[in-house]
């Protein structure tokens, strides 16, 4: 099994895959995640390449994008089939994919391993912060969801069905999921950075609030 060769390809397809997705999902979110996951998996001893290629296949299969249960990633077992890894080691990627996402507010989404910690804490660390609003900003466009309805509260979903068919306002995912994601990580280093991230949409929100009332 040449990982080099393997991830090399990975790259490249998953490049052709997500390169014109515009719901915040695209290329460069993998990619950012991708970096992400190996500079945590190298302070946590990881085995690097299923990180990376966890990483770089994690969103192949997501019900976001697909409108299919997180739990059958077929798409990504079928890749690494066809690109000759090892059993074992393929197992443990789709472990790690199906660890990585966020399934409700009430629901719990506890990681099998380091490396789908790190994978885990990497595309969380994606979603908050700078990035992170411009990211669901882009998702709620795509879905065409209001920005904000100060009639609809937001919903601390209770499991994974119930946040999946919520169809809210933007700014309710800011405390449907990202402000909570700081308390979630499982890497010291990740929540040293979750907790600048939170800082700055926390300040975000309170702009966002006071020009939405015209009082700034």
């Amino acid at each position: 099994m040449d990982k080099l060769k393997i991830i090399q390809l990975t790259e490249r397809f998953i490049d052709s895959e997500f390169r014109s997705e515009g719901s915040g999902h695209d290329w460069f979110h993998v990619d950012r995640v991708r970096k992400m996951a190996l500079r945590l998996g190298r302070k946590e001893g990881c085995d690097l390449f299923v990180t990376e290629m966890a990483a770089l296949l994690h969103d192949l299969d997501d019900w976001k994008l697909t409108g299919s249960e997180f739990h059958c990633p077929s798409r990504a077992g079928k890749w690494l089939n066809d690109m000759g890894a090892d059993a074992d080691i393929a197992a443990h990627i789709l472990r790690i994919i199906e660890d990585v996402s966020y399934l409700g507010a009430g629901a719990e989404t506890p990681v099998r391993s380091v490396e789908a910690a790190v994978v885990q804490d990497a595309d969380r660390l994606d979603a908050i912060g700078a990035i992170g609003i411009a990211r669901t900003f882009a998702y709620g466009g795509h879905k065409h969801r209001l920005i904000y309805d100060p009639d609809v509260p937001p919903v601390m979903h209770h499991d994974f069905q119930e946040y999946k068919k919520s169809t809210a306002p933007t700014i309710n995912h800011f405390y449907e999921k990202l402000l909570l994601l700081k308390d979630r990580m499982n890497t010291q280093t990740a929540r040293i950075m979750a907790g600048q991230r939170h800082q700055f949409m926390d300040d975000y929100l309170t702009q966002f609030f006071e020009e939405w009332e015209a009082t700034r």
